[in-house]
């Protein structure tokens, strides 16, 4: 799919040339209002008045995201025209304003338009500017365009949609294009990413093994000239990741310690250290789940996920910045092998730690790959991780939970998420939470009880990122979707990304 720009000053009559343009279909944005502006306009100066007939009538709803569909319009050289509604112009914000991409795209896709002239890209939203409209754009095409297919013995006959888009054009002020086609191949490569941490999520427990996971990124490497190095059980014995292996050794997968390394900069440059729980499958283990929604345990790894795909678009990018991945990769399963409630373990830091519940298991991955972090001497180091049910209950589907007691880069995240629609929510990480994580037994306990269950597993991690700015990110919530609509949601590479974007500015 080819993005591209054409710049465009509806003020000016020429432009309205653009209007007759061969292609299968231009888009155009019309708010709720009886005065026309814009593309709109010149639409409807090309037509003779029929956009303003067709608003006054009420055939184009004024609510946003109403779309209506005209063929074969005389004076337009497109063989069709859509009309968005984008409702009230002083109330168009971001998310109306992607809910009403989202709906074009839909009406696009229901027919069998290869070359789409986009002019929504234009249209002045609060609080953003044209590039991030065009990125969005590009964006929402792209998170409804993707198919999950691989498992599939006929995926042609199982599309969900007969869309056959091949080539965009995006149209733009003329003073706004350089910066329009920074913010489409930005748009791209997240999107690209975001679509490699959907497949790898979706993928099933038996196919998306620890060892599948190390080929991906091998293979990322080798198609991105990063840096990769495999650790497998031996040499993670060899570094006394105690706890980590503790959690491998009930299934018959073997573990393995992914480490990427992305070098956009100098090697003098402190490396962003971005950690991904990678349980490729979670049965809880001896503390095992209700067998009802266990199929979505799979995405337990969608943390190390969207690491790998976080990579995919920085190095498309080419960010002038050093980024190192860390993944520690397992299964969670119950064996006479497995971790027992009641066992203690040495973690890679020396600390002891009692396992009461062996299915608060990510935390003991991550724990031994927040050390291991230590020997970059990083910048800032921020671990991704569907880690808690109870952020779940705490934040619902919308925003990931973030954790961090450093205020500069919780802020960057969180504006990060914003700019990028990909939301967090700042949680407490008081030191009274603490106190939930005593053990008789052992330097600490791996759970803290029911009360801010997503609290104290933060509070458990905080206790091995003392050495560096750190933040966590529970994105148990927000990395894939339930019921009919079932599947990985991609995010949070484009919080992540973004939040690399603003850095190597």
């Amino acid at each position: 799919m080819d993005f591209s720009t054409k710049a465009c000053d509806w003020n000016k009559a020429a432009d309205s040339a653009l209007l007759n343009a061969k292609s299968d279909c231009i888009v155009v944005g019309v708010f709720d209002a009886q005065t026309l502006s814009g593309a709109a306009q010149k639409l409807d100066a090309a037509t003779k008045g029929l956009v303003s007939r067709l608003v006054k009538s009420g055939d184009l709803g004024g609510k946003a995201g109403s779309t209506l569909m005209l063929r074969e319009v005389a004076g337009i050289g497109a063989s069709r025209v859509l009309l968005v509604g984008l409702g009230k112009q002083d109330a168009l914000g971001s998310k109306t304003f992607t809910d009403a991409a989202r709906a074009a795209w839909r009406a696009v896709l229901a027919t069998r338009a290869a070359n789409v002239t986009w002019a929504l890209a234009q249209v002045a939203v609060n609080d953003r500017d044209a590039s991030w409209s065009a990125r969005m754009s590009a964006l929402t095409l792209r998170e409804l365009t993707y198919q999950y297919t691989q498992t599939k013995s006929k995926p042609a006959a199982d599309a969900a949609n007969g869309g056959a888009v091949k080539k965009v054009i995006v149209v733009v002020d003329p003073a706004h294009e350089k910066a329009v086609r920074v913010a489409l191949k930005e748009g791209v490569a997240i999107a690209n990413g975001m679509d490699l941490t959907r497949e790898l999520g979706n993928l099933p427990g038996n196919i998306c093994t620890p060892t599948y996971l190390a080929g991906v990124a091998k293979q990322l490497a080798k198609d991105w000239k990063l840096k990769v190095e495999v650790l497998g059980q031996k040499r993670i014995e060899a570094l006394k990741m105690g706890s980590f292996l503790s959690v491998a050794k009930g299934s018959a997968q073997p573990p393995q310690f992914i480490v990427l390394q992305y070098q956009g900069a100098g090697a003098k440059q402190a490396p962003v250290v971005l950690v991904g729980k990678g349980i490729t499958f979670d049965s809880g283990g001896i503390s095992i789940k209700p067998g009802e929604g266990m199929d979505e345990m799979k995405y337990d790894m969608c943390g190390a996920g969207s690491v790998l795909g976080t990579f995919r678009a920085i190095a498309e990018m080419g960010l002038k910045l050093n980024v190192v991945g860390l993944i520690p990769t397992c299964e969670n399963m119950p064996s006479g092998n497995a971790n027992k409630p009641g066992d203690i373990v040495t973690s890679l830091s020396g600390q002891t730690i009692e396992i009461l519940n062996t299915d608060a298991e990510g935390r003991l991955v991550l724990c031994d790959a927040l050390t291991y972090a230590e020997r970059f001497k990083p910048a800032a180091v921020i671990d991704i991780a569907t880690l808690t049910g109870a952020c779940v209950i705490a934040l619902g589907h919308h925003n990931s939970g973030l954790f961090s007691k450093d205020d500069a880069l919780a802020d960057a995240l969180l504006a990060a998420g914003r700019h990028a629609s990909d939301p967090a929510w700042r949680l407490p990480l008081d030191d009274e939470y603490q106190e939930q994580l005593k053990s008789n037994f052992a330097d600490m306990a791996n759970i803290g009880g029911r009360p801010a269950g997503s609290v104290t597993a933060a509070c458990f991690l905080a206790r091995f990122a003392q050495a560096y700015p750190w933040a966590h990110l529970d994105i148990a919530g927000t990395a894939w979707k339930s019921g009919s609509a079932k599947g990985a949601t991609g995010r949070p590479v484009p919080l992540l990304t973004q939040f690399l974007i603003d850095r190597a500015k």
